[in-house]
């Protein structure tokens, strides 16, 4: 605990002074990788602690980004539209939850693969509020208590402490009985509805949580790029949530941390490649995947598994030399 509190602080202080080491375009990527952060934080909850396989996490993400984009543009302060998307999430994710209580795997996936796709198409024809494909643009950032946040250090500092506030709710949520029941629903339900955990509740609020964390996020997202439209929101960003989340490892709390950098930075820094970065990228992805199928944050498990199970051959090994010597000594 006090090992997982100091590795805390010390990335707390780091994050805290980067800013100062990075030009514009840094701190604008830094700030999207911390938006991603608090989306996968969300869909990690209802796929790595719940259980459930959910491919509409961009839907909730969208949501998020429009309702504060045309609340804004409507002259209503982002301090109304951010709560009134993360409500709007939280409503739509419960609804979202009901297929889960019927069909499981692959079918619950391509369920919320269907609700994404209707997503995008309401933001994609539905001009008269989306804009359509044109999207909205001159999204404004806000202000905090006399602070502009125009600014991109700023903007970022704001990202960084609702990130963190984020995280310790998250947190919170994880080591009280809600979040045992969670883990319960993920590792046997049959078992855990003996134990006196509410399925159905816990399946709905898993979805409805995890959303208002991606629509808590798109808020953030709209006025941090200033321009939104649809393909942003398709259901490829959807899949590239989920890889963020099965990259950094569902079920690890620092997972969505690792997961969104490989997924938001990684590419940036292979640019290089030019019109062979996603094939690089991409080819990256499916080795992690094969060789570490529970994510990056599994290799200190792995190693320590790996280590024990040494011990325990070693261990076979000598009592099997011992008992012969044993037995000519009786």
């Amino acid at each position: 605990m006090k090992k997982s509190l100091l590795f805390g602080l010390v990335g707390l202080v780091v994050l805290l002074l980067l800013p100062f080491a990075l030009k514009n375009y840094g701190l604008t990527l830094i700030s999207k990788w911390l938006v991603f952060v608090i989306a996968t934080m969300g869909l990690n909850l209802t796929v790595g602690y719940a259980g459930q396989k959910s491919l509409g996490h961009a839907a909730f993400f969208g949501i998020g980004a429009y309702t504060v984009a045309i609340l804004l543009k409507a002259g209503i302060s982002f301090w109304v539209g951010l709560p009134l998307a993360a409500l709007l999430c939280f409503v739509i994710g419960l609804g979202l939850g009901f297929p889960a209580l019927r069909v499981q795997t692959i079918y619950l996936a391509f369920a919320t693969l269907g609700f994404n796709t209707a997503i995008w198409l309401v933001m994609r024809n539905e001009e008269w509020l989306t804009g359509g494909t044109f999207g909205i643009n001159n999204i404004a950032r806000p202000s905090f208590l006399g602070l502009d946040l125009e600014g991109n250090r700023a903007y970022y500092y704001f990202v960084l402490a609702v990130a963190v506030v984020l995280g310790l709710l998250l947190w919170g949520l994880l080591r009280s009985p809600w979040g045992k029941a969670f883990t319960a629903l993920r590792d046997n339900t049959i078992r855990a509805e003996s134990l006196g955990v509410n399925i159905q509740a816990y399946t709905l609020l898993s979805f409805a949580i995890g959303a208002v964390y991606a629509g808590v996020a798109g808020g953030l997202f709209a006025s941090l790029i200033g321009l939104i439209e649809p393909a942003q929101f398709a259901v490829g960003e959807s899949i590239m949530m989920y890889l963020m989340v099965v990259v950094g490892g569902p079920g690890y709390f620092l997972g969505p941390l690792l997961g969104s950098a490989v997924g938001v930075l990684l590419p940036e820094w292979l640019r290089f490649a030019q019109a062979w970065y996603l094939f690089v990228f991409g080819s990256a992805v499916v080795v992690l995947m094969l060789w570490l199928p529970d994510g990056l944050l599994s290799i200190p498990d792995r190693i320590k598994a790996r280590r024990l199970s040494r011990e325990a051959s070693a261990a076979r090994a000598a009592s099997a030399k011992a008992a012969p010597a044993a037995e000519m000594g009786v």
